[in-house]
């Protein structure tokens, strides 16, 4: 039996985290032998974890890659606050001169490079260790393994960080994940010299899952809501574009169009700013943030249009699960996106900023024939990918 060993953060809602929970759910552990680490042992999805993964003990010191710098400090992990300090004050001196970009990613690419000395060494060795979630630093420097795996979840294209350090890091794994062909030749732009280590596995899906949840009672005030109603699942942060979606609503509005509304179910750190903007462009009732919900699904199933408006994206899952329940798609024209729908098929690119996004939902809107041929094809699709499970088998033997 082969000995497996799996890091990410925690199990708070997100993609990844739901993409990670399909995948432990159909592992084979006849075959398999699974250790996770959490570096937090939280989150709402945390309870739905497989009885067949041992989790493993959590460290104070990892829990503190989630936590502020004060709470590091009153958890006395002075040496990783310090790290915290010093990749914050890198960030904001790197940012100096680019303030309209995003460089969150830069500032947790420093706390897990200055981190490593201070985190413990895993005493076991694996079959295979597998980082799930960027920056792999952990994985890389402090998991003894014969073959080490790290996923792609991003459009690495996008991203503002340090490329050389990033490049020491990808080198130390045998195999690269991505979850889209769109996501690996994005990756390959940074990285032409890793071609040979990257490989492309898509997010498992499980239709019937899906489609079962979406059952589920909840209350749910889209079901009472006989607008014209418009559903987006994503964290609230730069990268998923809620802000452009707020814009394009208040044009939609401007234009007229007071029938239609726009929901976002998730939460995240750009909550208070996203709350401002909406106030700020009189939307509070055609704009409404629903916050985190562990089961998605009955909302999903309930609008008459899903939006993706993000910046950048590897794979949004969720696009691929509001298709599952025969939901007409939107996205924004991010580096990936035609790798996530059939144009014209099941779906449709809007552009780049919110008056074309504007433009895209208005059309959709005043054309309930094509919103229903779009449907039918999405209906007509399987979407399930269950045999791409069998590509992280051929590279665990």
């Amino acid at each position: 039996m082969s000995r497996i060993f799996i890091a990410t953060y925690d199990m708070e809602i997100g993609g990844v985290e739901r993409s990670l929970l399909q995948l432990l759910k159909q592992l084979n552990y006849e075959k398999y032998e699974v250790d996770l680490l959490l570096y937090r042992h939280q989150g709402d999805f945390f309870h739905l974890l497989p009885k067949q993964v041992h989790l493993l003990q959590e460290f104070s010191s990892m829990a503190t890659f989630r936590q502020s710098i004060i709470e590091t400090i009153q958890k006395k992990h002075m040496l990783l606050a310090s790290v915290r300090l010093l990749a914050k004050w890198q960030t904001q001196w790197k940012s100096l001169h680019a303030r309209d970009e995003e460089w969150g990613y830069y500032q947790m690419q420093q706390i897990g490079k200055y981190s490593s000395p201070f985190l413990p060494t895993m005493d076991k060795t694996y079959d295979v260790a597998i980082s799930y979630l960027w920056p792999h630093h952990f994985v890389a420097y402090k998991v003894k393994a014969k073959k080490k795996i790290a996923w792609i979840h991003t459009d690495f294209s996008s991203l503002h960080i340090d490329t050389n350090e990033d490049e020491k890091v990808w080198r130390l794994f045998d195999h690269i994940i991505a979850v889209s062909d769109a996501c690996r030749e994005a990756f390959l732009t940074v990285y032409p010299q890793l071609a040979d280590k990257v490989m492309v596995m898509e997010n498992l899906i499980s239709p019937t899952f899906i489609q079962e949840l979406s059952e589920e009672i909840v209350e749910n005030p889209i079901l009472l809501d006989h607008r014209f109603t418009i559903v987006t699942v994503a964290r609230l942060s730069k990268a998923k574009g809620i802000d452009i979606a707020i814009q394009a609503m208040k044009i939609v509005k401007e234009k007229g169009y007071h029938n239609i509304v726009w929901y976002v179910i998730g939460f995240g750190g750009d909550e208070k700013e996203l709350t401002q903007l909406i106030q700020a462009c009189n939307l509070e009732s055609q704009f409404i943030l629903l916050g985190k919900k562990v089961n998605p699904y009955p909302f999903m199933k309930a609008c008459d249009l899903y939006v993706q408006p993000s910046r950048y994206e590897g794979k949004a899952v969720t696009v691929s699960e509001a298709q599952i329940l025969a939901k007409p798609v939107l996205l924004m024209n991010y580096p990936t996106a035609k790798s996530q729908i059939r144009v014209g098929v099941d779906g449709y690119i809007a552009g780049n900023n919110p008056e074309e996004l504007a433009s895209s939902i208005i059309q959709l809107y005043e054309h309930p024939e094509e919103r229903e041929r779009l449907s039918k094809n999405c209906q007509r699709t399987n979407f399930s990918n269950e045999a791409e499970l069998e590509k992280l088998h051929a590279i665990c033997e």
